[in-house]
């Protein structure tokens, strides 16, 4: 089959991307003809684009078009420049966009609705930050009503990767185009008890925050609570990810607090041999995060044998199965994340019956699995 992938950033860090990659590169060594079409935008938050991107990602074509920011009051439509042309003239049997309000998933349907291609829109929905003032919150409302009357009413698959998010996504589009499809790892390679290099400054004994350095993970609160910790039980708190324009604020909260020392920032670890051995060195994953559609770092903890520690926000209790795989704290409440910080040691006894269940729990998430079902899709959807 000839599909087209359809994403803002691609070979960049982030869930969205991880999941566009492994499905493209899995079902083009299965035989299928897939390629991307991406934007130049390397990281959003910074709107820093480049040139200079290779031709093919593992195997995979991916063609770049320029992107164009264009500004609505309280919100942002990227637009790629090219991109209904370069569709149009693809020759794909299907289109899948990614991503919820953004430019290139009303471009693509624009595109399936004139030519009449099948389209798959998955989500990776994030409801309005609870923390925007309430003229926001109301217009991404509407922008999400508005993307249920349009390219939603177009897509003949909508792909969520939890039972949350597809309630949600339930409000403002047709329900009975949602397809639950969850993402998944590589468990083969988790499975190999082997540790990679450690990068350089990891130090012993540390809990690790994995993801985006942003506004919307929760950090100021991590921050707290790592300082309501004994000092002389006070592990290092490592961040393992890109700086997406939060890393200022976090520092400075951690001087008022007195655990400046204790911050130590990895940046981005291309290398995933390294990615697994800080995974397998943390004391517990720490996900504080404000909303997670799915949460894959969730996953890779789960799969290395890593104790979890996360909010109970959008898709992490189902992933955690609802605690038993991990504890779980509401968002925000620095003093009952703390609690759960030391419960990690304190209560070895749960913390190895949480690993053992989350690590049985993992190997159901192989990415053959979301392959799979992705391909079964696609061809449900042109009559094969």
């Amino acid at each position: 089959m000839n599909i087209a992938q359809i994403t803002l950033r691609f070979d960049a860090p982030g869930g969205v991307e991880t999941n566009v990659r492994e499905v493209a590169r899995r079902l083009r060594a299965a035989g299928d003809d897939v390629q991307v079409y991406a934007s130049d935008l390397y990281d959003e938050a910074t709107w820093d684009r480049r040139t200079g991107y290779p031709p093919t990602v593992d195997g995979v074509p991916v063609h770049r078009f320029g992107v164009r920011k264009r500004l609505v009051p309280g919100l942002t439509l990227p637009l790629m420049i090219g991109l209904v042309d370069a569709l149009s003239d693809s020759g794909a049997q299907v289109l899948h966009a990614h991503s919820h309000r953004y430019g290139h998933v009303l471009e693509a349907a624009a595109v399936a609705d004139r030519r009449e291609i099948p389209l798959v829109v998955s989500t990776h929905y994030h409801p309005a930050d609870r923390r925007e003032p309430p003229w926001k919150r109301g217009l991404l409302r509407l922008q999400d009503v508005g993307f249920g009357a349009t390219a939603y009413r177009v897509a003949r698959a909508l792909v969520v990767e939890t039972e949350r998010e597809a309630a949600l996504v339930r409000e403002f589009a047709p329900a009975d185009r949602i397809r639950v499809i969850p993402p998944g790892i590589d468990v083969a390679t988790w499975s190999d008890p082997s540790v990679g290099p450690r990068p350089d400054g990891l130090p012993d004994d540390y809990f690790l925050f994995f993801g985006r350095v942003a506004s919307n993970k929760g950090l100021p609160f991590l921050v707290d609570a790592l300082a309501r910790l004994p000092a002389g039980r006070r592990p290092a708190l490592v961040f393992m990810g890109m700086d997406w324009g939060a890393r200022a604020e976090v520092e400075t909260r951690a001087r008022a607090l007195g655990v400046a020392d204790r911050l130590v920032f990895l940046g981005h670890v291309p290398s995933d041999a390294a990615v697994r051995a800080v995974l397998r060195g943390a004391r517990a994953l720490v996900l504080p995060s404000e909303w997670e559609a799915f949460g894959l770092v969730l996953l890779m903890a789960m799969a290395a044998h890593t104790p979890v520690v996360a909010t109970a926000v959008g898709g992490v209790p189902e992933v955690l199965d609802h605690g038993k795989a991990g504890r779980l704290v509401p968002y925000g409440d620095a003093a009952t994340l703390a609690e759960a910080l030391r419960q990690v040691t304190d209560d070895p006894s749960t913390t190895t019956d949480q690993v053992r269940v989350a690590s049985e729990r993992a190997r159901q998430f192989d990415w053959s699995v979301a392959v799979d079902r992705h391909r079964a899709l696609y061809r449900e959807l042109v009559g094969h």
